[in-house]
């Protein structure tokens, strides 16, 4: 190497003729630096995968898991597709007094089983069906009762088993959330945008809407999924807003500004991991695939309706109740339970 160009400082670097930079072992150093970047930007990946590995266990810890399913004489063998049950229930664990008076949830202990559906996840789109909770069906080893009566009795393994055997499609997966939970999840992301066709005032779930699209808080969506008496059809427009409204906060919580707002998408995801009940084999990659298949039905990727009715009844143990129509109820469930698509006459007009 000719025409050298020396500093004269120990270690400074010497320049060729050519414009280069070189050490004094003549090494580039241009080479080097880019040796050096290139193993800080690695360090950099590794210690950004292991925050994400360990964020994901963390977060997976956090799930509320309880023991769900069990086998028994007749359980409906594993059928196409996912299967879910989401279950919304009046539990008032953990409020204050002054949070079940804002929130007007009452005093009552315990709880029970406010809204239930069914969400099945398959190769012709994703069906979300309502099963309205005063539905009349066998629940084994009880007198035929009200739906939500199988939690009462004997918790999510008995409504599980009720819903199996009404529906002979076999569950995969569970979902329960709470009041407290509820609210602080839609809270988390800022409210969700609803447009309400009508005014809804109702003194006992604490709500006071007007009539056209707004955001909704955390006390006043669980106002809006809980209020049955503002309706004339009652539970079925009740079923009908929690469809919509479930959709609705998916869809916000899987968007750009909420993913994106560590504002947004941490308090999220803290509230929903702790917050959410699942079965004790279920995992984080279990509710991110059950967000990504409601986002799907937010976007027309699939149906959302209501268990097909057939009449009112009556019975000194369950009061009043609702059935099915059993024939089409029967022809929804033998289409999910074959991953089929749902037959024309069975989907909600328009």
């Amino acid at each position: 190497m000719s025409d050298w160009v020396d500093h004269g400082q120990s270690g400074a670097a010497s320049y060729a003729a050519d414009g280069r930079a070189y050490d004094r072992d003549g090494q580039p150093l241009r080479g080097r630096r880019r040796r050096r970047w290139g193993r800080t930007t690695l360090i950099v990946i590794l210690v950004l995968l292991l925050l994400l590995i360990g964020a994901y266990f963390y977060l997976d810890s956090r799930l509320n898991r309880i023991d769900v399913f069990t086998d028994y004489t007749g359980r409906p063998a594993d059928t196409p597709g996912t299967n879910w049950l989401i279950v919304g229930s009046d539990s008032r664990q953990g409020l204050s007094a002054e949070q079940r008076k804002k929130l007007h949830t009452g005093k009552a202990e315990g709880k029970r089983t406010d809204s239930m559906m069914l969400l099945h996840i398959g190769d012709h789109g994703n069906t979300l069906v309502s099963l309205p909770r005063d539905s009349y069906v066998p629940i084994p080893g009880h007198d035929p009762n009200k739906l939500n009566a199988a939690y009462a009795f004997g918790g999510p393994k008995l409504l599980v088993r009720t819903v199996e055997q009404a529906t002979k499609i076999h569950i995969d997966h569970y979902a329960e959330i709470g009041f407290g939970g509820f609210v602080g999840m839609v809270d988390a992301v800022g409210g969700v945008d609803m447009c309400i066709p009508q005014p809804i005032k109702d003194t006992a779930a604490g709500i006071n809407l007007k009539k056209g699209c707004q955001t909704l808080n955390g006390p006043e969506a669980l106002g809006f999924v809980r209020t049955r008496h503002a309706f004339a059809s009652q539970d079925l427009q009740r079923v009908q807003n929690q469809r919509k409204f479930l959709a609705a906060l998916t869809h916000k919580a899987t968007s750009p500004g909420t993913l994106l707002n560590p504002f947004r998408i941490v308090p999220f995801v803290l509230r929903s991991t702790s917050d959410f009940s699942v079965d004790q084999d279920d995992h984080l990659y279990n509710l991110a695939g059950f967000a990504w298949a409601m986002r799907g039905l937010t976007k027309g990727d699939g149906l959302t309706t209501t268990v097909p009715l057939g009449g009112n009844g009556y019975s000194p143990s369950a009061g009043a109740y609702i059935t099915w129509d059993t024939t089409k109820a029967g022809e929804l469930f033998r289409a999910l339970r074959e991953d089929q698509p749902v037959p024309k006459s069975l989907r909600p007009a328009g």
